[in-house]
């Protein structure tokens, strides 16, 4: 479509660039679904591309050698773009956080895909979840850290460097469930409501037992989840929050993610 084309197409709608420039987010979001006009799109993305940066960050601050923010950033701009298209004001569910999710889902495909995990510490984070579940079932609880590096055979201080390298793994193995819950409304968006009931059912029954977990953590595990799932706050901005270092931050999300795994896995077990 030519320059003179989409002026004109604008021209129809009133908006004149002044006007554009005066527009809220939002009410360029109603315009521009209600309208269809694709001449608004790029215009809308622009004005979302500090959450795209944000939510880049975040994730890149739980391993920071993976990728080039820039990389990144990309990345979560045409998932931005693909999901102004797909959302449906009608659902009721915000548009920032319909989009924060699909942003940072995106951007989790890319770190599978591009293999950001070293192999030493996959295997590590492995070994951890071993260990952990072994506890576990012998326990009856949560072990404490010192009895897992202890069945691991190494220092509380190496546990809990091995327990900060593992953060991206844990994000990438559970991101999806946190992303269940936040969007349970935005996948019947997606699917027009053609979903089954069972499917539902089977799906709130997964979100109330992972809420479950979520409550049986400690609370700064909580604050922890919260602030970074919720509030989408970086590592660092977390670790401002809570007056402690940002690896000890880190740790925390690990422990808190190493302990949901085990209560979901519980759960798909049929031992809740």
């Amino acid at each position: 479509m030519t320059g003179g084309t989409s002026a004109m197409r604008l021209e129809q709608l009133g908006c004149t660039q002044t006007k554009l420039d005066g527009m809220s987010k939002e009410d360029l979001l109603t315009l521009y679904k209600s309208s269809g006009c694709q001449e608004l799109k790029w215009p809308l993305a622009l004005r979302y591309v500090g959450l795209v940066k944000s939510i880049a960050l975040q994730v890149r601050g739980v391993y920071s050698s993976f990728a080039q923010v820039d990389d990144i950033i990309n990345e979560g701009v045409l998932a931005l773009v693909s999901s102004i298209d797909k959302f449906d004001p009608d659902k009721g569910i915000k548009f920032e956080t319909f989009v924060s999710k699909r942003i940072r889902g995106a951007i989790i495909d890319l770190a599978r895909r591009q293999d950001w995990v070293p192999r030493s510490v996959r295997r590590k984070a492995r070994e951890i979840d071993q260990a952990s579940s072994e506890l576990y079932a012998e326990l009856g609880r949560y072990p404490t850290d010192e009895e897992i590096a202890g069945r691991l055979g190494i220092s509380s201080q190496q546990y809990q460097e091995d327990l900060t390298n593992s953060s991206l793994c844990n994000l990438l193995s559970l991101d999806s469930i946190f992303d269940d819950q936040d969007q349970s409304g935005a996948d019947v968006a997606d699917s027009g409501g053609a979903g089954r009931p069972e499917d539902s059912l089977l799906r709130q029954e997964m979100l109330d037992t992972l809420t479950e977990g979520i409550g049986s953590l400690r609370e700064n595990e909580q604050m922890v989840v919260s602030l970074y799932y919720r509030k989408n706050l970086s590592m660092k901005e977390i670790a401002q929050v809570m007056e402690v270092s940002e690896p000890r931050i880190s740790q925390i999300h690990s422990r808190a993610i190493q302990k949901l795994r085990l209560y979901m896995n519980r759960y798909m077990n049929g031992e809740h």
